[in-house]
C-alpha cells in the first residue's frame, strides 16, 4: 500500500497551533486592539497636540510612537504565543511528538508508525484531509490533526498519498 516517510518537530507543532490563534476570535479581539485601538488614540491625541497648541515635535513623536505600537506589540504577541506553545509540552512529550514519521494507508485504517508508537486509526475516524499553507492535515473525529510538512517528506509521493486518504474517507467515512 501507500506511504510516506517525513520528519515533524517543533516548527511544525508552532504551526498548527498559529492556526488556532486564526480561528481564535478572542485572540484575533486582543490583537485587534492592539493593532489599531491603542495606537488610534494615540495617534488622535497626537493630531489633537498638533491643532490646539501647535506642538508639532511631540505629535510627531507620538504619532511615531502609535505606528511603532501597532506594527511592533502584535508581532511580540505572537512570538510569546509560539514560546508558551513549546513549554507547555514536557520533554518526555516532546520527544514522543518530534521525529521520523511514517504514515501507510491500509484498508481498514491509516497506520502510523511514530516516536511514541504504532497506532492505527481506523477510516471512519478521519473526518477530513487539508492543504494549508505547505502543510497537509488529517483532521481526526477526536478533534487531533496528523500534521505533515510537505518539504520534509523524505520517501514517497506526497500527492499521491493525499489523493489516496482522501478517496478512503469518501470511502469509509
Amino acid at each position: 500500500m501507500l506511504e510516506i516517510e517525513y520528519e515533524f518537530g517543533d516548527r511544525d507543532l508552532v504551526h498548527y497551533n498559529e492556526l488556532q490563534i486564526d480561528q481564535s476570535e478572542d485572540l484575533q479581539k486582543k490583537l485587534k486592539r492592539n493593532r489599531l485601538v491603542f495606537p488610534g488614540i494615540l495617534a488622535l491625541f497626537g493630531l489633537f497636540l498638533w491643532n490646539y497648541y501647535n506642538d508639532y515635535r511631540t505629535a510627531v513623536y507620538i504619532v511615531t510612537i502609535s505606528i511603532c505600537w501597532a506594527v511592533v506589540i502584535p508581532q511580540i504577541i505572537i512570538l510569546s504565543f509560539r514560546k508558551q506553545v513549546l513549554k507547555s509540552y514536557t520533554d518526555k512529550e516532546k520527544a514522543a511528538m518530534f521525529g521520523k514519521y511514517t504514515l501507510r494507508i491500509d484498508p481498514k485504517a491509516l497506520a502510523e508508525q511514530s516516536p511514541s508508537g504504532k497506532n492505527k486509526m481506523p477510516w471512519n475516524t478521519i473526518l477530513r484531509i487539508e492543504h494549508i499553507r505547505d502543510y497537509i492535515h488529517i483532521v481526526l473525529e477526536s478533534g487531533a490533526a496528523l500534521v505533515i510538512p510537505i518539504e520534509k517528506v523524505s520517501a514517497g509521493d506526497v500527492k499521491e498519498f493525499s489523493r489516496q486518504v482522501k478517496k478512503m474517507i469518501d470511502l469509509y467515512g
